[in-house]
């Protein structure tokens, strides 16, 4: 991978003798501290609009306090982010049925089922099936998999990503390199805008890049939403590989290859012969959760910010795994907002930086990016002065990291102070090799990206100075397959290794620093989707 260094000619027009220059470093021990706290399960999983949100966002208002740092709303740490809390209890099957008999799939063991639409109950009676490709509506690339059907009351069945997956065509969307068509929040907000009553997503492990069980997971007990007037579904579910397979056997596509069919551009929806009923009975809660807001101060343009973001969330107190119910989230993400804390720490240890530096702990990321999509919705500080967003989410490695991977490479010129700063601590650049799953659209940083504010999501997370390939490979799916969203998500002092995490965090504080104090505003390239939100 060696050959990717350099990757891009460094054209920011800035010498190394004209730097900032700092000693200090975002201090491990700190960092250390802060995840063993937070992951603890005094914190509860740190679920919003539990007991658990209640400890997370006074411990980071208590702990900004202790550092010297402003709050950054007014003279409130805290943004209110109204949501409401929907505790749906699917029926107990989802039933299958057509002109040759109905079988059941059983909740959470062949699907899941969720709304979010704040009302008691919501159900498909006898809703038609129809398999709809991927559930795409993309002009641009002349694609519609809805086109020639009127979709009142009816139910698609869509497969999850994009057909450029594992297509080996580049000119196929964008390839291997997932594209937001292929998000599953994309495929619900799609369906309802074509006005369908519900939408079953096919789960595929390798497309999703996750298993079932973080389906089951995930998509069971309590959801968080935040009100809208757009349309909604009645119902939106997933379906295991199993129950896919039992579904298009039973089905007028039996022996065809929806797979195949679904990656051609002439595709048109295929009716199933099948019709869907489940329901749904909800609680509504409606709260109000927060987001924790923090400012330092800059000397000579406070009116211009650099903005860190994590998500202070998970998913709180849930189904116990192995006697386990509490989902304590180190990596994910106790790890990013611990890194905020250090990262302000590192910051109050300098001399003031010209620009702003805003320290945002986020809401909600767990059920959909939720807090920072608030937050651009109804933003603090003038994202037109944003100068960048620098987002930290599940940062672990076990040692010093050689690489920086960067999710979303070739986007803007976040990219170049990345690899200038890497470059420092004797690492090279790479674009995120796992571009096939979304990874891009799957964190806070991209609710600042839709608002044009230029964004870096990065870590080091391929080759390691004194780890193989072969055994960071290895970490990444033992975490994947054991960790990711499970209550095993869990900190320990003894065995926990931190140089690579406080490595990627030093990086971070080396950007943040080098931007605070310039007077460049950081650009999208040409071709990005986002850059027409700047201008």
């Amino acid at each position: 991978m060696k050959n990717y260094l350099p990757l891009l000619g460094l054209t920011l027009f800035i010498s190394c003798q004209n730097d900032a220059t700092t000693e200090v470093e975002v201090n491990q021990t700190t960092i250390g501290n802060h995840i063993e706290r937070l992951a603890s399960d005094e914190f509860l999983g740190r679920k919003p609009f539990t007991e658990g949100e209640v400890k997370t966002v006074n411990y980071l208002k208590e702990e900004f306090e202790k550092l010297g740092v402003l709050p950054g709303n007014g003279d409130s740490f805290f943004q209110e982010v109204p949501m409401v809390e929907i505790d749906g209890m699917p029926s107990k099957n989802m039933v299958i049925s057509g002109k040759n008999g109905s079988f059941n799939l059983g909740h959470l063991k062949d699907f899941v089922a969720t709304t979010s639409k704040a009302v008691t109950n919501v159900s498909l009676e006898n809703s038609e099936l129809v398999f709809a490709g991927y559930g795409i509506v993309a002009p641009e690339y002349g694609w519609n998999d809805y086109e020639g059907i009127d979709w009142k009351g009816k139910t698609a069945v869509v497969l999850i990503n994009d057909p450029g997956f594992k297509s080996d065509d580049s000119t196929l969307f964008k390839g291997n390199e997932m594209t937001y068509y292929g998000r599953w929040t994309y495929k619900y907000e799609e369906a309802a805008r074509q006005g369908a009553a519900g939408l079953i997503i096919i789960h595929d492990t390798e497309p999703a890049s996750y298993g079932w069980n973080v389906v089951e997971s995930g998509w069971s007990g309590a959801k968080l939403i935040i009100e809208s007037d757009l349309p909604l579904l009645d119902v939106e579910s997933w379906i295991s590989a199993e129950s896919t397979t039992k579904l298009f056997d039973a089905s007028a596509m039996k022996g065809q290859d929806y797979k195949t069919l679904a990656h051609n551009k002439d595709f048109s929806p295929i009716p199933l012969d099948l019709n869907v009923s489940v329901s749904i009975e909800n609680k509504i809660k409606k709260d109000v959760s927060k987001n924790v807001v923090a400012l330092i101060p800059g000397t000579e343009r406070k009116d211009e910010y650099i903005i860190y973001s994590a998500h202070w969330d998970h998913f709180g107190v849930g189904k116990a795994i192995d006697g386990d119910s509490i989902y304590n989230g180190a990596i994910d993400n106790a790890s990013g907002v611990a890194g905020l804390l250090a990262i302000a720490e590192a910051f109050k240890k300098t001399n003031a930086t010209k620009r702003s530096i805003v320290l945002l702990a986020v809401t909600g990321e767990e059920q959909g990016l939720l807090g920072s999509a608030y937050y651009a919705e109804n933003p603090i500080f003038n994202p037109k002065k944003t100068i960048a967003n620098i987002n930290v989410d599940a940062l672990a490695s076990p040692g010093k990291m050689k690489d920086l991977t960067i999710t979303g490479y070739g986007q803007s010129e976040m990219d170049e102070y990345a690899e200038e700063a890497a470059l420092k601590q004797n690492r090279y650049i790479i674009p995120d090799p796992d571009a096939e799953k979304g990874y891009f659209f799957r964190s806070d940083h991209f609710n600042f990206a839709k608002i044009g504010i230029p964004a870096l999501y990065a870590s080091g997370s391929y080759e390691g100075f004194d780890v193989s390939i072969e055994d960071i490979k290895k970490f990444k799916d033992d975490y994947i397959k054991n960790k990711y969203h499970q209550p095993s998500d869990e900190y320990n002092a003894e065995t926990t290794e931190l140089s690579g995490v406080q490595q990627d965090l030093q990086l971070f504080f080396n950007v943040g620093l080098k931007l605070g104090n310039k007077d460049y505003f950081p650009k999208w390239y040409d071709g990005s989707e986002f850059k027409a939100a700047r201008e």
